[in-house]
């Protein structure tokens, strides 16, 4: 027989939650989000643009197939996003504590506990879900032990500067060389340009890359509020006068919005799911895409020399924007996409087929 200790959720309106504990026995704190993927725990625990915050899945069975382990490849760790869990704490309706999975070395309740994350089970986490829609994202803390804790608003914060790699690195031996700027990048990003003949140089969010030689700039999904960012937000407005084909991703959506000018703003609840819908602008396609962010771009403040790209058809805020002229662009869901729907990979191809183009000129 199991016995688990119990452990409290509070939002910030005063609402009060009991569970039992499954991963470290601490109290925590930040901003309480939800999640509606099905699978891909590992990769959303590990995932840096969920930074300070606690997470809710509302999926109902969780660890079933356990975590796995630290495999390398390319240098990078094979089955996550990113070298450490980077939640603040998770809440789930039922925890499995039974795994069975090839690639499962332990338990989702031992990993969390080896990373000091508090983990709950035994929540309605639909119930849960559906006061974060109708309030809005809230801040909340994990209380256990009845060791008091204040809450934390991590959006008041740089957490990009929390994340980001603090050197150069650079991956790969391909004929293009990419350039990318790490707000939080998930290493999938990585992948996916080394699947294109890339040599990716991976540098800091305020590094002075201006005068590095490459052929294409990526700037990189994060966390938190991008007008924390000032320093690279300088940066890639100077680097739109090289005309370098850029490509952006979630956070780099934001940020390429703020250097050209226009605005962004914070979501109500944001998008975190694997299962969201965009409209490609000017055409009838539509794509299932993945998300994690809390900011959107304000359409009504681009520029005449920039438009939308995708619309998110659930309501129809920026998922992304291009310019008229220029080989820049850049989408705020993730078209690598891991765990979640590749519907949009096809982006990395059109990042690439920029470059050369430039190349050629």
């Amino acid at each position: 027989m199991r016995i688990s200790r119990e452990i409290l959720l509070e939002l910030e309106d005063g609402t009060i939650l009991k569970g039992k504990s499954f991963g470290a026995e601490v109290s925590s704190a930040g901003e309480v989000v939800f999640n509606t993927a099905m699978t891909g725990y590992p990769e959303s625990l590990t995932d840096p643009s969920y930074q300070g915050q606690i997470l809710v899945l509302t999926y109902p069975l969780i660890g079933n197939y356990g975590a796995p382990g630290e495999e390398m490849e390319n240098n990078l760790l094979k089955f996550y996003e990113s070298s450490s869990i980077h939640i603040s704490g998770l809440i789930v309706t039922d925890y499995s504590f039974d795994y069975s999975h090839w690639n499962a070395e332990d338990s989702l309740g031992n990993w969390l506990k080896k990373n000091n994350i508090p983990g709950i089970y035994g929540v309605d986490t639909r119930a849960l879900t559906k006061r974060l829609r109708e309030k809005g994202t809230m801040l909340g803390r994990i209380i256990c032990n009845k060791q008091d804790i204040e809450f934390y608003d991590p959006n008041r914060e740089n957490l990009v500067a929390q994340v980001s790699t603090n050197k150069k690195e650079i991956y790969g031996s391909g004929s293009n060389k990419v350039l990318l700027v790490d707000c939080g990048v998930k290493f999938n990003i990585i992948r996916y340009l080394f699947k294109r003949d890339v040599t990716v140089i991976r540098v800091p969010w305020n590094y002075d890359f201006l005068n590095e030689d490459y052929d294409g700039l990526f700037i990189s999904n994060g966390p938190g509020d991008p007008k924390q960012c000032d320093i690279i937000i300088k940066n890639i407005n100077r680097a739109f006068e090289k005309e370098k084909p850029i490509f952006g991703i979630c956070l780099g959506n934001q940020l390429m919005a703020l250097a050209s000018g226009a605005d962004t703003y914070k979501l109500k609840y944001g998008h975190r799911s694997h299962n969201q819908p965009v409209l490609r602008v000017g055409t009838n396609r539509a794509y299932i895409t993945s998300q994690n962010h809390g900011f959107a771009v304000d359409n009504k403040t681009l520029s005449n020399d920039w438009e939308p790209m995708f619309i998110n058809i659930n309501d129809q805020t920026n998922e992304g924007m291009i310019h008229k002229s220029k080989p820049f662009f850049s989408t705020q869901f993730h078209p690598e996409a891991s765990g979640g729907p590749t519907d949009t990979s096809f982006l990395f191809d059109e990042f690439i087929k920029n470059i050369n183009a430039h190349k050629s000129r």
